[in-house]
């Protein structure tokens, strides 16, 4: 009777060690809310960076004041920082002209209510009556406010051909 007893309390241990490997293997295995909130933001942001670049490239400054906050930092490839006002302003300067703007190999990181995307931006256009064509590393940092995503900063560097 003691051996059946003592097998029966083994087995039960086995089988609630066994359960709780699953539950936990479970866990580990599917993505938290958190990690499904985390990869809608990261599709619906990158989204949001090639709407920056199609709203470039067409002139559409309506969707450009919706994607970049008022307090926007822009730090150009020449090293000059510009606020959201000037940035703006150089898309209407008449002497240059973006022709074409694709955003390449981007990634999205979300660290709650704030973004940081890097990627290649490829540009061609004209620039103080100039044509130019370049490929620029940039990094932008979004936040979410009130569960709109803007973007606060953005940073540029040009890669040597």
């Amino acid at each position: 009777m003691r051996f059946s007893a003592f097998c029966y309390i083994g087995a039960m241990r086995a089988a609630k060690s066994l359960a709780l490997i699953v539950v936990v293997t479970l866990f580990v295995a599917l993505p938290s809310p958190a990690q499904t909130t985390d990869s809608a933001s990261q599709s619906r942001i990158l989204a949001m960076e090639n709407a920056w670049a199609q709203a470039e490239e067409h002139g559409d400054f309506k969707a450009l004041q919706t994607l970049l906050d008022d307090s926007l930092v822009y730090i150009r490839y020449d090293g000059s920082v510009w606020t959201k006002s000037q940035y703006l302003a150089s898309l209407k300067d008449t002497t240059s002209q973006e022709e074409q703007g694709v955003n390449e190999s981007m990634n999205a990181r979300v660290f709650g209510d704030a973004a940081v995307v890097t990627g290649i931006y490829r540009v061609k256009g004209t620039e103080k009556g100039k044509p130019y064509q370049r490929r620029e590393r940039f990094a932008d940092t979004w936040i979410s406010r009130n569960g709109v995503w803007v973007c606060v900063t953005s940073q540029v560097t040009l890669i040597n051909h």
